[in-house]
């Protein structure tokens, strides 16, 4: 049997949330086949899982772990705006945000669990173009906030 890509996401222990945008832009914008994620942060209900600044009070689990929430995050705006991410034909580009100390150089490696969830669960059509970089902060004191662009059906 074939898995979808939301059972995929629960087979890698994240479930796709159910999103409300209360921000004064767009959660996302589509222009032809193109969908422009806005950043997100690794909310779970609502609330940031973790605060802070990597390298200081957020591990690098603890990072990669809010940058692959922070994906997920995004892949529910895709859903809301496709209905399904069975429409989803390519993950085109992931930039992933680091807050973190000035002597942080491992950037990649937070944003490279992204990357490696993006192909589990999408396959040949999760491989992306990536920007990884360091902040001296970030939103809300999210360590990782992470926006995509998606191409969809």
């Amino acid at each position: 049997m074939i898995m979808s890509y939301d059972e995929k996401l629960e087979s890698a222990g994240y479930k796709i949330p159910v999103t409300v945008n209360k921000r004064i832009f767009e959660a996302g914008v589509k222009t032809g086949n193109l969908i422009f994620v806005s950043g997100n942060a690794a909310k779970v209900d609502g609330v940031l899982k973790y605060k802070g600044i990597v390298g200081d009070t957020v591990s690098m689990e603890q990072a990669q772990d809010a940058a692959k929430i922070a994906f997920v995050n995004c892949l529910a705006t895709v859903r809301n705006m496709t209905g399904s991410l069975a429409n989803i034909k390519k993950i085109v580009n992931i930039k992933g945000y680091v807050a973190c100390t000035p002597n942080f150089i491992e950037q990649p490696e937070v944003m490279d669990e992204v990357s490696a969830l993006a192909i589990e669960v999408f396959g040949d059509a999760g491989k992306h173009s990536r920007v990884s970089l360091g902040a001296s902060c970030l939103p809300g004191g999210t360590p990782v906030e992470v926006e995509i662009v998606v191409e969809v059906e």
